[in-house]
């Protein structure tokens, strides 16, 4: 134990660096998307087509006090029929497209689809397979795609943003 504190002494704290202020730019941002668009909350149908569950965690990362993205105006939904935009995460496996497909059916019109991380936006290392159909837009049709493995908060931010300033030009 003496060891250990000697040598935390000597190093001193390590932890990475903070965000960039550039995220509550961004949300400042979103926040205003969101009214402006829908005028109201903007509902997110998060969906896991095979996933190795690293993007799931930077999603969760969005959730906590420095991001806010509940205080933003956005909320995950249980029910694609609730839902204004779908999330897909990872390369849709085969057992999964069936599945994804009627999600995307019960999800209400207008609808947006953001395929998360270099899985969900080009099937990534998985690619296409005899398990995995690689991307998602090989499966149902995306409106904007976040490259990244994973991407970060701020990335899925920015990418969320896209897809509802594609919805406002539409």
């Amino acid at each position: 134990m003496w060891r250990l504190l000697q040598q935390i002494r000597k190093v001193g704290i390590i932890s990475e660096p903070p965000p960039s202020a550039d995220a509550s730019v961004l949300q400042g941002e979103l926040q205003e998307q969101i009214a402006r668009v829908f005028g109201r909350a903007l509902a997110i149908r998060q969906v896991d087509a095979g996933s190795c569950n690293g993007c799931e965690l930077e999603i969760q990362a969005l959730h906590n006090p420095y991001y806010n993205l509940e205080g933003m105006g956005i909320r995950f939904v249980a029910s694609p029929r609730h839902a204004d935009a779908l999330l897909v995460t990872g390369p849709v496996s085969r057992h999964m497209a069936q599945a994804l497909r009627r999600t995307y059916e019960a999800t209400p019109e207008p609808k947006l689809v953001i395929a998360v991380g270099d899985c969900g936006a080009c099937g990534g290392v998985f690619g296409e397979s005899y398990a995995s159909l690689g991307a998602v837009a090989n499966v149902i049709p995306v409106d904007v795609a976040i490259p990244g493995c994973p991407p970060t908060p701020t990335a899925l931010m920015q990418g969320i943003l896209a897809a509802i300033g594609k919805r406002a030009s539409s």
